[in-house]
């Protein structure tokens, strides 16, 4: 049964991408297939790091075998967060017994959708491409290992990842994308409401703040969106007071969840709980640096986060606000939903092992704003030499 589903997983991540053929050119088809193969070989090392134990993804696989009948129904219909994952890894673990390794690779092709949406959004969104020395930024930013590893394995990070690629993609073309809009926000409301609160609250804000569209369209969607943003919050926050108890207790949660990264030595045991508020930020966004650890997975995210902070700093010196403003109304989301998310959780989050982890769901927005930054200075250059 492993063998066929596994060969039935691969076969299904080149048929996605097939899906949208119409849409993007063979080039891009191409680029997406090689994408799909490095995500494949992200899963198997996230399998390699957690076969044994490491993280929430073997203990949602363990339970879930534990599970009779009775506890899959309840956790499916009555729970939110860890219970409705237990649910979700009911039928592959204990229904058709697959393996974890597997089951890894199923939740791998979860995130791999959600990264065919964001890739789909910048080609769309990003009409100049720019280059970093010699290297296109797009596709290259794509293949940043840390975007992969996270979005590769058991767990909900794969599922919202998936989530949020599919919200962003379905605002491009509202009307003819709405059952993927209800089916993102339903799902990672079930997984992380939080998460849902922050997503309709970031867009609800892009609306209300978009200069670019007047009509009567802006009223109703900020309307929509903000109001379900503060209709979904008394339950956001009864959600985060079951899974962690208490607010304060983020940072216990984060030092028992950050096992994979203190096993690998990249330096997700260091204390950050105390720092001031902008060096909490910068923690967020561009560490473990090179001071942080000396293994191979440390090494590799320092280089990782050296680009991001180089490419941070550029995108800082091009009058980022006006920028901004410029930006399509689906990129001015994503960066309202990057801020909320790293104001909350650079300051809730006392540890980078899990701080790293909970990045990987705000990366593209960032990237995405990034590559538009550029973008948007190319097309100001190229006014300028026709003006002439």
């Amino acid at each position: 049964m492993d063998t066929i589903i596994l060969i039935l997983i691969v076969l299904l991540g080149l048929s996605f991408i097939n899906l949208f053929r119409n849409q993007i050119p063979k080039q891009e088809l191409y680029i997406l297939n090689k994408l799909w193969f490095f995500h494949l070989l992200s899963s198997i090392l996230f399998y390699l790091y957690t076969r044994n134990g490491g993280g929430d993804a073997w203990g949602y696989w363990k339970r879930a075998k534990a599970m009779d009948s009775s506890d899959f129904w309840f956790d499916l219909l009555e729970s939110k967060g860890t219970g409705f994952m237990n649910a979700i890894n009911y039928f592959p673990s204990k229904i058709l017994d697959l393996s974890f390794f597997t089951n890894t690779l199923f939740f791998s092709l979860i995130g791999f959708f959600g990264l065919v949406f964001f890739y789909l959004l910048t080609f769309k969104v990003v009409p100049y491409n720019s280059k970093l020395k010699k290297y296109y930024l797009f596709p290259l930013v794509f293949f940043m290992p840390s975007l992969h590893f996270w979005s590769s394995g058991i767990g909900k990070d794969a599922i919202l990842f998936l989530c949020i690629g599919m919200f962003c993609y379905g605002f491009q073309h509202i009307s003819k994308r709405l059952p993927l809009l209800i089916f993102s926000l339903f799902l990672s409301f079930l997984i992380r409401p939080h998460i849902t609160f922050f997503l309709v609250f970031s867009f609800g804000l892009a609306y209300f703040f978009n200069r670019n569209d007047i009509g009567i369209k802006r009223i109703v969607y900020s309307i929509i969106l903000i109001g379900l943003g503060i209709a979904i919050l008394p339950i956001v926050m009864e959600f985060v007071k079951i899974e962690d108890n208490t607010i304060q207790s983020f940072d216990e949660f984060s030092k028992e969840k950050s096992t994979l990264l203190s096993r690998s030595n990249v330096g997700s045991a260091i204390d950050i709980s105390a720092y001031p508020f902008p060096l909490k930020v910068f923690s967020f966004l561009y560490r473990p640096f090179f001071i942080d650890g000396t293994s191979i997975p440390a090494i590799i995210a320092s280089f990782e986060n050296l680009v991001l902070l180089i490419l941070s700093i550029r995108v800082l010196r091009n009058k980022p606000l006006e920028t901004f403003r410029k930006a399509p109304f689906v990129i001015q989301g994503m960066v309202y939903f990057l801020i909320i998310g790293v104001l909350a959780f650079s300051q809730s989050l006392g540890n980078i092992g899990i701080m790293i982890r909970m990045r990987n769901m705000f990366l593209p927005g960032l990237l995405i704003f990034m590559l538009w930054s550029f973008s948007y200075k190319q097309q100001q250059l190229a006014a300028k030499r026709k003006r002439k």
